[in-house]
């Protein structure tokens, strides 16, 4: 117990071992300026630019966007009724995936909403359905793998749940066998943020106990799932990478295993993502939702019982400053594609603080360079480079010298003048 109290007593005297991992004492400032980065996106009204998970960081955070927010929440509202709810498959494509689906049940439900009536109870069929169709394609033998990923399909469990809806003991059981063996995985284990999202359903399982007979694998799970994120966490103190750490530390304060090593390695944590946010690390609107509620205290499980009554800070849009609207000034990228036959190399000016994917958007304009992607819930990801697709075991990887691995998608990562940049094919 000295050492328990001694940890305690750095925390600043949480009074419970329950709160042991909150992060605290954020200098809002720096919050408010995350804010601020999402309020651009929420005048994107578009059925393909709307993000349900925009509406759930900001109402789990202590910000809030005021008339805006409302507006957006009727746009969500308004696009996914109509789009899931119609009965013209013509354009099934422009419908919203399972994820998506997902977030906004979420939505409705950071709104003190329980999805329901006609039209509800068809949005909770038709993400039941999206489950049983992710299960089929796994197996009854456990040798498949969902069509999405583990991570839409813990986000579909964990948006039923919040909303009270049982999914069966099988859908559960599939989660439960993908986490007990990892190591039968396509990719041989699960991403920090895929194990922190089935964690986070498994979470608001046990606390609702809508799977009563899962109820003991369930607590087990848990525990293996806070396990590999405590291993996972690297010398700077960031689980996985500094951008499935917000993901990670919800369900760390989340837990229900505090111990000792949790609360030091959130103390760790807590240092490197304020270290993130001094170096403006977050500029994705999905990473920001993820990370706006933990600064608060929240977590995705407390969507089970949301207060919609907490005060908040209204936003204000940010100021720009003189040096802001002065006409940029341009840098050079340049390209390498090694994994093709000849190999690729180009260099692209585009303006300062350009994204990788204005340069390739530059280079495609101006050169034999060609470049496919696909929409994700963490922005879109390359599926083709000059041609050549990804295999069902490989993927498009991008480098920065000497040989680093970019740890941002291609939307997110803001190249340096001079810096070059490779794209290689590379198998799981």
């Amino acid at each position: 117990m000295g050492c328990l109290g001694a940890l305690l007593f750095l925390l600043g005297g949480l009074g419970a071992l329950a709160r042991i991992c909150e992060i605290t004492e954020v200098d809002s400032t720096l919050v408010e300026r995350l804010g601020q980065h999402l309020l651009p996106w929420m005048d994107r009204l578009s059925p393909e630019q709307l993000n349900p998970s925009i509406y759930v960081g900001l109402r789990l955070s202590s910000l809030q966007a005021g008339a805006k927010e409302a507006h957006y929440l009727h746009s969500l509202k308004l696009s996914y009724q109509q789009s899931l709810l119609s009965n013209d498959n013509s354009d099934s494509e422009a419908k919203p995936s399972m994820g998506q689906l997902a977030l906004y049940l979420l939505a409705l439900r950071a709104n003190c909403e329980f999805v329901g009536g006609r039209k509800g109870d068809r949005l909770v069929s038709q993400l039941k359905r999206f489950l049983e169709d992710e299960k089929g394609a796994i197996g009854h033998n456990h040798q498949g793998h969902p069509h999405t990923s583990y991570y839409q399909y813990s986000l579909g469990i964990l948006a039923l749940c919040v909303h009270q809806k049982r999914v069966h003991d099988s859908v559960v059981g599939k989660l439960l066998y993908a986490v007990e063996h990892e190591q039968h995985l396509q990719q041989g284990h699960f991403p920090v943020d895929t194990l922190a999202m089935a964690g986070l359903a498994f979470s608001c399982l046990k606390l609702s106990n809508l799977n009563p007979n899962q109820r003991n694998r369930i607590t087990v799970a848990l525990g293996r799932v806070q396990e590999k994120i405590l291993k996972a966490q690297t010398p700077e103190g960031h689980f996985g990478n500094v951008y499935s750490t917000p993901l990670a530390l919800q369900l760390l304060m989340a837990s229900l295993r505090p111990t000792v090593e949790l609360g030091t390695a959130c103390l760790k944590a807590k240092a490197a993502l304020l270290a993130s946010l001094q170096h403006k690390a977050f500029q994705n609107p999905l990473m920001i939702s993820q990370l706006l509620p933990i600064l608060n205290q929240k977590s995705y499980v407390d969507l089970i019982s949301p207060d919609c009554e907490a005060p908040r800070v209204l936003l204000e849009p940010a100021t720009e400053t003189p040096s802001q609207t002065q006409v940029p000034g341009f840098i050079h990228v340049t390209l390498k594609v090694s994994s093709i036959s000849p190999s690729y190399r180009h260099s692209v000016s585009v303006p300062v603080s350009s994204s990788l994917e204005d340069v390739l958007k530059k280079a495609q304009e101006h050169s034999r360079f060609r470049y496919g992607t696909q929409a994700s819930l963490s922005g879109p990801y390359l599926t083709s480079v000059m041609g050549k697709k990804a295999g069902e075991r490989e993927f498009w990887q991008l480098l920065r010298a000497p040989d680093t691995p970019l740890l941002q998608g291609i939307a997110d990562y803001r190249p340096r003048d001079g810096e070059a940049i490779e794209l290689r094919l590379v198998g799981w």
